[in-house]
């Protein structure tokens, strides 16, 4: 079963990366760019600030680089643990695909931006809800968009991303409600 799921896996990532054209290949390489959406998350703390005050906005702050941390050293304990390689360094997959990432990496067993993108999503997304209704959905689109990039650029399978995705979820869900807690405590709201 886990080798049919593999196959799956595998047939789903070409089929998806195969999608790719030269003529879109410089757009899905600024989206997949770390430090692409830097100004977004600017804003983003702008309305936190907004919203909850300078107080408030350096408590997140605190909260968000504990999240982004938790995240990105439980991504990488994925990746060293399962040591799936990534579909540029898979013999049998690499051969067949579209590559256009800057580099390959070695293991991807899970994507540390779907996983990061997400939990920033859902953490930033319920914490406004109350004032931005709507922005969580925004913000979850941004997150698969962004996730989809890693399968486009050629480094991540669909099951790397939809596992980054719900580790994402997780995470940011967990850290929304840290968040409450604090700011209650605090007395900020």
């Amino acid at each position: 079963m886990l080798e049919q799921l593999i196959e799956f896996d595998h047939e789903l990532f070409l089929y998806l990366n195969g999608l790719g054209t030269e003529t879109w290949d410089g757009l899905w390489l600024v989206i997949t760019n770390k430090f692409t959406f830097a100004p977004f998350y600017a804003v983003l703390l702008f309305l936190i600030f907004k919203k909850f005050g300078l107080k408030g906005m350096l408590v997140m702050i605190l909260v968000i680089v504990l999240m982004v941390t938790f995240t990105d050293q439980i991504t990488n304990q994925f990746k060293s643990g399962f040591k799936r390689f990534r579909p540029c360094g898979q013999e049998g997959v690499m051969e067949y695909m579209r590559f256009i990432a800057v580099r390959c990496g070695k293991y991807g067993y899970f994507s540390g931006h779907a996983s990061n993108t997400m939990a920033a999503a859902i953490f930033t997304g319920l914490l406004l809800r109350p004032f931005y209704k709507n922005l969580i959905f925004i913000l979850v689109t941004w997150s698969l968009i962004v996730a989809y990039s890693r399968i486009y650029v050629g480094v991540h399978y669909p099951l790397d991303i939809a596992s980054g995705l719900l580790f994402g979820t997780f995470s940011g869900f967990i850290f929304y409600k840290l968040a409450k807690y604090v700011l209650k405590r605090a007395s900020i709201s």
